[in-house]
């Protein structure tokens, strides 16, 4: 078993800034792209950034300049840095990652999500 266990969200105020984290535990022998998505009210879940095993970094247009990912490969955790909040980034956060890990019976491949966390942007 392997999972991503999530924390750091919260209420802010618009400008405001939160770090969220995202740490993997289980059997893992490896982690390849790592990132971060979220669902506001209403909408479907979307990308905000993504970061991969060597540090290549995407994120979505309307965060580009305010968030900021990073990963410690040592912890098998991510980060996203949150600035200059706006209450349109409201939504629950998750941590997706795509994990190598040993099984017992051989190494396997999976893509996992964590939990969510709420990140509420208002005045």
């Amino acid at each position: 078993q392997v999972q991503l266990v999530e924390s750091g969200g919260g209420l802010v105020q618009p400008g405001g800034s939160l770090r969220l984290s995202c740490a993997a535990s289980g059997r893992i022998f490896s982690i390849n792209a790592m990132g971060w998505y979220r669902q506001a009210p209403g909408k479907q879940r979307e990308s905000v950034a993504a970061i991969t095993s060597g540090g290549s970094i995407n994120y979505v247009d309307y965060v580009k300049g305010r968030f900021i990912i990073s990963r410690d490969n040592a912890k098998n955790t991510v980060y996203l840095q949150m600035n200059s909040l706006k209450p349109e980034d409201t939504a629950v956060y998750y941590c997706n990652a795509d994990i190598i890990y040993y099984s017992g019976s051989g190494y396997r491949s999976r893509e996992v999500w964590g939990q969510g966390t709420l990140v509420t942007v208002s005045s």
